[in-house]
């Protein structure tokens, strides 16, 4: 797990997906998000000031705070335009090897310390930012309407009943991740990544995500 508010007060950025304009505008956006998941890789969400996004995006406080407002709306926006990449979930021609794919990504995805530095603060920033929380929500809601066409398909070859809910059958692979990852603070490998698959499977199977209306 890439135009600004209006210069004369903080606004909530748009939803992710959302049509941005170009130029000038667009790269400073971009450097600025460069900048603040440089420094929530380095420094975390408690460690993160506007200071450090200035100096690493080489555009001034003034403008940071004209245009963003606080450092939670740099967090968040940050995350937002995080959403609007061409991400789409696999399709290996069956509903296990999807969920397993999906789970897969989230274990490798958070394999490499380095890589898993930023997403890693920006959990944490949900915990001590109300906005970044947001953010966070909209950002996961916008992953798992993107994952809608696995369960689609999945009715539709017979794999799971009528009325599945995707986003349920999605946060249902990835959740035990994200419960070592971030609660009990266990590694996670492939192994669990196949079991948290394999589990949710059985549920989709069992009719346990089916909508009453299915």
């Amino acid at each position: 797990m890439n135009e600004s508010p209006a210069p004369s007060e903080p606004t909530t950025p748009p939803a992710p997906g959302s049509r941005r304009p170009g130029g000038r505008t667009a790269r400073t956006r971009a450097a600025v998000r460069d900048a603040v998941l440089s420094g929530l890789a380095e420094h975390g969400y408690p460690g993160l000031t506007v200071e450090y996004v200035a100096e690493h995006s080489g555009v001034h406080k003034t403008t940071l705070y004209r245009r963003w407002g606080t450092l939670e709306g740099l967090v968040a926006d940050a995350l937002d335009l995080a959403g609007e990449d061409t991400w789409t979930p696999p399709d290996t021609g069956s509903l296990a090897g999807d969920l397993r794919a999906l789970a897969r990504e989230v274990s490798e995805s958070f394999a490499d310390p380095a890589a898993a530095a930023a997403p890693t603060a920006f959990v944490g920033a949900a915990f001590q930012s109300p906005r970044a929380a947001e953010a966070l929500r909209a950002f996961y809601a916008e992953r798992f309407r993107r994952c809608e066409p696995v369960v689609e398909r999945a009715v539709e070859r017979g794999e799971a009943p009528p009325g599945t809910d995707a986003g349920a059958v999605v946060r249902a692979a990835s959740a035990p991740l994200f419960l070592r990852l971030f609660v009990t603070r266990e590694p996670v490998d492939t192994a669990l990544a196949d079991q948290s698959a394999a589990a949710a499977l059985a549920a989709v199977e069992a009719g346990a995500f089916t909508t009453s209306n299915g």
